[in-house]
């Protein structure tokens, strides 16, 4: 299981990168092997405003379909577009392949996220 030290963790299993007051979110490696091949992803618009742990969007696998939950509250500022039409990327490398970008309203909330030490003993 691939677990980035540089990044941290919500216990949905979104992954964050952190820069300066944005934060680049995605899914983890365990989330996606867990969610089998994925097929489509509903992402929201630039401009909408998104809570911590509110759905900012849904994953749609072969076995399931899944709401996204931003482990940060603000602003999307960017989604990955190339994902509409390649949602099966996030199967091929789930931290190449970001969901959006967030201004952050309240950067301490990454306080609160796992680090990779953690997250490894969190999914077990």
């Amino acid at each position: 299981m691939n677990i980035p030290k540089n990044l941290k963790y919500s216990d949905d299993h979104e992954w964050v990168r952190v820069e300066g007051d944005e934060a680049v979110i995605g899914i983890t490696d365990f989330a996606q092997s867990e969610l089998g091949d994925v097929v489509f992803l509903e992402l929201p618009a630039v401009g909408d405003q998104t809570e911590k742990g509110e759905a900012f969007g849904t994953i749609e696998a072969v076995k399931t379909v899944s709401d996204m939950l931003s482990p940060v509250s603000g602003e999307i500022i960017a989604v990955n577009e190339a994902l509409n039409d390649s949602p099966e990327d996030v199967n091929k490398d789930p931290y190449e392949s970001w969901l959006v970008r967030i201004r952050m309203s309240d950067p301490s909330e990454t306080d609160s996220l796992m680090d990779a030490e953690a997250y490894e003993a969190f999914i077990g």
